[in-house]
């Protein structure tokens, strides 16, 4: 099936182009061409000058649709997420999966291997090997310190969900971070007390990111600058940050942002409600709590935190976007993800001039 999409903007993730049809062969994309040039056999879809955009990704969201994934690892609560983060504009996602116990690591990666679906690009394991300290709101109970054994254990049985790891690199050598890069996982520094040398020392061995910048890390000081500092000062490692104004304040991203131009890109963050199982969220009117009241996620999808970045943050829209889409994708390596471009996966958003949704597209069909 061939689809040509006419009348729009489209932001490829590098350019605006106005002037020309886009074409969509299957669930891929095979390029632009004049209007003149519209095949005869292709279906038009009238995007009504509508801006026309990559679909998002995101790299941590723990549920959705009434399910949180680590209290309900099944088939029926991945469907029903995967079905909720879709309309909301997000159409390649990692599943986050909270410090927890063996048990629902082995359930959730047998229900993500034996349940594939186009938006599930895996798991993102944050934790089990965080610190104590800068726990936040896991559970203290299922931390531990990474052995080679453990860490070998863990991935045969993972074969090959697991995407990214966030791990406090104070409590890892290079040998372990070396492991879980020949695994083709994308790790993350998060939930860590390090220090300044030790956060440094984590991306020269190889760790290309930093999870929910200021977020459960050691802080940004003068005397030691530690994680926040160590990213900040690093070259090429990049950082997901939350961008609801609660979890970190928008003139705190600003800043962020300046410094690290394009490598600091958005995650929700997002949690589901729940009351079962050792993480029970509590919804309040703009964020998630754990029963005591400390905060456990984020109440926001991929383009509220985008908008908030635009109207909160003096971002531009097109570096806005970027960051909930090229950015992320090009973090986990995924090439047709995130960008408008011969080859790339056909997931495409149709928003108005406030960037609401007028109409999705995924797989090259009207979602």
């Amino acid at each position: 099936m061939k689809t040509a999409f006419v009348n729009a903007r489209f932001f490829t993730g590098t350019e605006i182009i106005s002037d020309r049809a886009l074409i969509v062969t299957g669930d891929r994309i095979t390029g632009f061409i004049d209007h003149a040039s519209l095949p005869g056999d292709a279906e038009v879809a009238d995007c009504n000058g509508n801006l026309v955009t990559a679909g998002l990704i995101d790299l941590q969201i723990a549920g959705g649709g009434g399910y949180l994934f680590s209290a309900h690892p099944t088939p029926e609560a991945l469907k029903a997420i995967t079905e909720a983060i879709l309309e909301t504009g997000t159409t390649g996602f990692l599943i986050a999966m909270p410090t927890n116990t063996p048990e629902v690591y082995s359930e959730a990666f047998k229900t993500v291997r034996e349940n594939p679906h186009p938006a599930v690009m895996g798991l993102h394991l944050e934790g089990p090997f965080i610190s104590y300290a800068k726990r936040g709101a896991h559970a203290k109970e299922q931390i531990r310190l990474p052995s080679p054994a453990d860490v070998e254990s863990l991935l045969n049985e993972a074969d090959g969900v697991i995407k990214m790891m966030t791990l406090a690199p104070e409590t890892c050598t290079p040998e372990i971070i070396k492991t879980l890069k020949d695994h083709g996982i994308t790790v993350s520094a998060g939930h860590s007390n390090a220090t300044y040398a030790e956060a440094s020392d984590g991306f020269a061995w190889g760790i290309e990111a930093t999870t929910h910048l200021f977020n459960a890390m050691s802080p940004l000081h003068h005397r030691d600058p530690g994680l926040p500092g160590a990213v900040f000062n690093s070259d090429s490692a990049c950082a997901s940050i939350i961008a609801d104004g609660i979890h970190v304040s928008y003139s705190m991203l600003t800043i962020a942002k300046k410094i690290m131009k394009e490598r600091l890109y958005l995650v929700s963050d997002a949690v589901e409600e729940n009351d079962r199982g050792m993480y029970q969220h509590v919804r309040q009117s703009d964020r998630y709590t754990l029963p005591d009241g400390t905060l456990s996620g984020a109440n926001i999808t991929m383009l509220s935190a985008v908008k908030n970045c635009i109207n909160n943050a003096g971002i531009t829209q097109d570096e806005a976007l970027r960051m909930a889409s090229l950015y992320p994708a090009r973090l986990i390596k995924a090439a047709d993800r995130g960008i408008i471009a011969p080859g790339a996966r056909a997931d495409l958003l149709l928003l108005d001039d406030h960037l609401e949704i007028k109409n999705i597209f995924f797989n090259g069909k009207q979602n």
